[in-house]
């Protein structure tokens, strides 16, 4: 079996997270055995197509919630490594326990619910400056002659 399971659709609520959300999430590895597909179909064309994810995120989108993971987006990218016997897949993971505890139990109605705002990411470090490279400058040579 490639996969700890397959489901139909999504257990937890709609995150809400965009493209440039998840751009902000380091990948990480992920063995495929850990990971339960929310997907059921596989089109046989991107599967086999090289530039498949030309337009989008190079990673799958894992989320973590009440303890297992889901793999949201990534399906085609994950079965292809499975083909090449790879048992791995670098992701990005939103961790929905860590954000939000208090989530209601599976099987609860969240339809009516609002959907999940992410904590805001914290500040980048700031950038050296443009003239500062980390190395020295070579002494004048007509200067020591």
């Amino acid at each position: 079996m490639i996969f700890k399971g397959v489901r139909n659709g999504k257990p937890y609520r709609d995150h809400g997270l965009t493209t440039r959300d998840w751009a902000k999430i380091p990948p990480r590895q992920f063995r495929l055995d850990q990971l339960t597909t929310v997907t059921t179909a596989l089109a046989l064309d991107k599967l086999l197509s090289e530039d498949s994810t030309f337009y989008g995120d190079l990673f799958a989108h894992v989320v973590r919630w009440h303890g297992e993971m889901y793999l949201e987006d990534g399906l085609h990218r994950a079965v292809r490594s499975a083909l090449r016997n790879r048992h791995i897949i670098h992701a990005r993971l939103l961790d929905l326990d860590a954000l939000h505890p208090e989530a209601p139990e599976p099987g609860g109605d969240t339809e009516d619910t609002a959907p999940i705002t992410p904590r805001p990411a914290a500040p980048a470090p700031p950038r050296p400056r443009a003239d500062v490279h980390g190395w020295t400058e070579p002494p004048d040579r007509r200067a020591t002659r």
